[in-house]
């Protein structure tokens, strides 16, 4: 077997001073130092170079050749590549799997260069500061995130920082209480925001569970709070935060320096498309935890898929920015009740007006204007970017027109949602005549190709086009004239990239060539040769394309200059679309599903009227509607059936329909009046995290214990089946408990399905709880799920009807019924127990625990006793005497 050795890595061949190293390996370790933890593409001509452990790496991660270039310590240098017209594939894989790369472009003239050519990083590329259109999602955000923690006295205050760096927006946050209070907030923080990048410091750790995220450690001191409250100054242009609701904030200060000082550097040059800043409140939104975003499917569903969730169902929006307005309105619902009845007015005149389908149809025309803004702030803007800009520019006037006819002057209209749009979509007239007069009508992709600027617009660029583009007459010309003057009928005059201009003649013809020619190139059937007149024009054509190219490199950096001032009134416009784009959506998913206006009120209630799932209504033939009734008095809902009946469908849907109004949209029922809501929280459906060490049952209780401690009398509680994963009586135990402090501490509007009959007594003690059931009926051994919910309590499970229909063979089924025969038989000749749940109206919680599991022992042990004696039975071995016998003893026992 051979021995490779050990491959040398950039450090140790910079550091060893007698390793003889040729000048490009020794600028590329200079660079490599710069930027040890990324992986550095070095361009070499037409291709992106990589060396030592970043070809190792890179090798692997892309699936590309791993070869060698030179040696350094005796043993061969890595070396991968990629072509740079390829780049951005290979960087959108790249920062797909968490890395971050620096670029490393050639800025030096290779023909006056004596060494090697000079290179510079030119821009590093993360995954939480992308801005190019093909490694960024169109519909989702990717934003930077940055958190500081200072300690006092045991409290631990937090502040986040947040960037999405395509569109500009900047935010902060800051929450305080002990480390395992803030830690739980900072998870359901990170849920909400997904940031694609963290930066933590040197000694963070709070971030280290959060999978899936690219964390990057920076210095302590980039946090320094002093100068990161400074840096927000300096990049807002002001003297003061206070008009951003920022007074008195500290670590969130310290997290916004870190963030600015890490996107300046990855950018190489200033952020001035982040103009403003956003400071979120701990209660602004209706609190979602990650288990309940998740039970939602808000946008993936519960196996990780991007359909069908309530995002993919309700976005019909013509543009990215209205597509992730969306995604962030569904995640970010304002408790605010005016914000979303602002929206439904909106959604109203629209529909009212028939404007969905005229303004649906020219927002289609409309491109991302929101990226490509923040691209002309970072100069990376392409030709085609300036061209679709232009064509979406000048859509506005049509949709201005069709705003305004939406909503009537006189009437209140005026002051509302889309007058406030309308004013946000005026045309910028000097922007887009800068653009129409500049920007050809199909410009190249890009600069360095030519063909970027309309005719018209620059003198002297025109002037060098004419050289180039009259140069086929001149060709057409001199060739009529040469074979007249030297009579070869096949003389031809042509050009290409290599060899110039040339008049070509074949052999056979050499000896009438004119004395004046020179031969300049010979081929197999004929010559090429050069006249003075063809050469005089040849430096002056190939001189002004030349030219014309450096000409518009400069007028393309002109014009992003020039287009700079403007950034802030196309954010505007931006929003503006945005937000348009989303009504407009909601109001055509409204229309042509028979979705109603929700009553948003004041008082405390859910009173929904034929209320449907609305993704589950569109993947099944007929979805039955159904009503759910929660008020001040009229609490807990104790939800009974069978399996598959609709129990957690039915409870989803009182959720979905309560997030959507405050959402802002329409919602799927027949009337929906819903009262005030701080948080929704979701105990549904069994799952582990067996590499974080928790059962299904320790997932279980935490989620739980996430409700009971967070939980308010404005909050939405949907619990289900809490207690199946441990035993019997514990499970049942729990689930009492966990119902009975919903009620009486929490006070919750709380939707409670189980399989535990046991807990329909609750009722009985507690007025503020209800029974209803999910119906079924049986039919020839099958069953039929009705799927209404009805009043009461359900008359049984139908498990073993289930079952069935599940597959289970029928010998198990049989079985199965034989022996919950007998057992339904023995509950009855048993002796009465005692009501477990019957308690003193007085004090609920003053029965003393001795009391509560007495029954529960006792009939613990009777059962116990029970299936000792069944066990101990062999019935081959009895005649039908004992056999008689022994059944009698069983009754006896069963009847103790």
């Amino acid at each position: 077997m051979t021995t490779v050795p050990k491959e040398i890595n950039a450090a140790a061949a910079k550091k060893n001073s007698a390793e003889k190293l040729t000048p490009m390996m020794q600028q590329y370790l200079g660079i490599k130092e710069n930027h040890p933890t990324m992986l550095v593409f070095y361009r070499m001509g037409d291709f992106y170079e990589l060396f030592f452990e970043d070809a190792e790496k890179a090798s692997r991660l892309l699936g590309i050749t791993l070869t060698a270039r030179g040696v350094a310590s005796g043993n061969p240098i890595k070396m991968c590549g990629v072509p740079f017209h390829s780049l951005d594939g290979y960087l959108a894989k790249l920062v797909k799997l968490g890395e971050s790369v620096a670029i490393c472009e050639q800025i030096g003239d290779p023909a006056t260069s004596k060494g090697p050519v000079e290179r510079k990083v030119m821009r590093v590329v993360t995954p939480g500061t992308l801005t190019d259109a093909d490694l960024l999602p169109e519909k989702a955000e990717r934003p930077l995130l940055a958190m500081c923690s200072i300690t006092q006295r045991k409290t631990v205050t937090t502040g986040l920082a947040w960037l999405s760096l395509a569109s500009g927006a900047l935010k902060l946050l800051e929450f305080s209480g002990d480390s395992s209070t803030v830690a739980a907030r900072l998870q359901q923080e990170l849920e909400r925001i997904v940031p694609a990048e963290i930066l933590s410091g040197d000694n963070g750790n709070l971030f280290d569970d959060y999978a899936g995220t690219h964390i990057n450690r920076v210095p302590d001191w980039h946090f320094d709070v002093v100068g990161g409250h400074k840096a927000l100054l300096d990049q807002l242009g002001v003297a003061t935060l206070t008009g951003f609701g920022a007074d008195g904030l500290g670590a969130a200060f310290g997290a916004a320096g870190a963030l600015l000082r890490y996107a300046q550097s990855t950018q190489g040059r200033g952020l001035q498309h982040v103009r403003s800043l956003i400071t979120e409140t701990e209660s602004e939104f209706i609190g979602l935890d990650a288990a309940t975003r998740r039970n939602l499917e808000l946008t993936e569903t519960i196996r990780g898929q991007e359909s069908p969730t309530l995002f993919s169902l309700l976005d019909h929006c013509r543009t990215a920015m209205g597509s992730r307005m969306l995604r962030h309105w569904l995640h970010h619902a304002r408790r605010d009740q005016n914000v979303a009845r602002a929206r439904h007015e909106a959604i109203a005149a629209l529909a009212q007006s028939e404007a969905a389908g005229p303004l649906a149809a020219t927002l289609a025309q409309v491109p991302d204007i929101e990226r490509i803004t923040t691209r002309i702030a970072l100069l990376s803007a392409r030709p085609r970017d300036l061209a679709a800009l232009r064509d979406g520019l000048l859509q506005l006037p049509a949709l201005r027109g069709d705003v305004v006819r939406c909503y009537g002057p006189g009437q209140g209209g005026e002051t509302g949602l889309l007058a406030a749009i309308h004013a946000a979509l005026a045309t910028p007239t000097a922007c887009l005549d800068l653009l129409v007069r500049a920007v050809a009508q199909e410009p190249a992709a890009m600069v360095r190709d030519g063909g970027v600027f309309a005719t018209g617009f620059d003198a002297e660029l025109d002037e060098l086009r004419a050289l180039s583009e009259n140069a086929g007459q001149f060709l057409l010309d001199l060739e009529t004239r040469e074979r007249a003057r030297t009579g070869i009928a096949n003389l031809r005059v042509e050009y290409n990239k290599v060899h110039g201009f040339y008049i070509e003649v074949t052999h056979g013809q050499t000896d009438k060539v004119p004395d004046d020619y020179r031969r300049r190139q010979t081929l197999k059937n004929a010559e090429r040769y050069i006249t003075p007149e063809l050469k005089v024009f040849e430096d002056k054509a190939l001189s002004a394309q030349d030219k014309a190219l450096v000409r518009e490199k400069l007028l393309y950096d002109l014009l992003l200059a020039e287009l700079a001032p403007h950034i802030g009134t196309l954010q505007t416009i931006s929003q503006g679309l945005a937000q348009l784009d989303t009504l407009n959506a909601l109001t055509e998913h409204a229309q042509q599903h028979n979705w109603a206006a929700p009553q948003l009120v004041d008082e405390p209630c859910i009173n929904i009227i034929e209320g449907r799932h609305p993704v589950v209504e569109k993947q099944i033939e007929r979805f039955i509607a159904n009503d759910c009734r929660l008020v001040n008095e009229r609490r807990l809902l104790l939800i009974t059936g069978p399996n598959m009946g609709g129990k957690s469908t039915f409870m989803r849907q009182v959720a979905l329909i309560t997030l959507l109004a405050y959402v802002g949209s329409y919602v799927p029922a027949a009337s929906a009046t819903i009262g005030p809501i701080d948080r929704i929280f979701t105990r549904i459906g069994a799952t582990d995290d067996l590499a974080g060490g928790r059962s299904t049952f320790m997932v279980e209780m935490t989620e739980s214990a996430a409700i009971l401690n967070g939980a308010t009398e404005h909050s939405l509680v949907l619990m289900d089946e809490v207690g199946r994963g441990t035993s019997t009586f514990d499970g049942l135990a729990l689930a009492w408990a966990i119902a009975r402090h919903l009620i009486d501490s929490s006070r919750s509007f709380t939707l409670f399905a189980t399989h535990y009959f046991e807990l329909t007594q609750l009722p009985d003690s507690h007025p503020s709880a209800a029974n209803v059931h999910l119906s079924a009926v049986e039919h020839k051994d099958s069953i039929v799920f009705l799927h209404a919910v009805q009043a009461g309590p359900a008359s049984q499970s139908y498990g073993l009807q289930v079952a069935q229909l599940a597959g289970v063979p029928q010998p198990v089924i049989k079985a199965a019924r034989k022996h919950l025969a007998r057992l339904e038989a023995q509950a009855l000749d048993a002796t009465p127990q005692r009501d477990l749940f019957a308690l003193p109206s007085a004090d609920p919680y003053a029965q003393e625990e001795e009391e509560e599991a007495a029954p529960l022992a006792a009939l613990n042990a009777a059962q116990q006793a029970l299936l000792d004696a069944i066990a101990e039975l062999d019935p081959d071995a009895l005649t039908p005497r004992d056999a008689l016998e022994q059944l009698y003893q069983l009754k006896r026992l069963a009847a103790a």
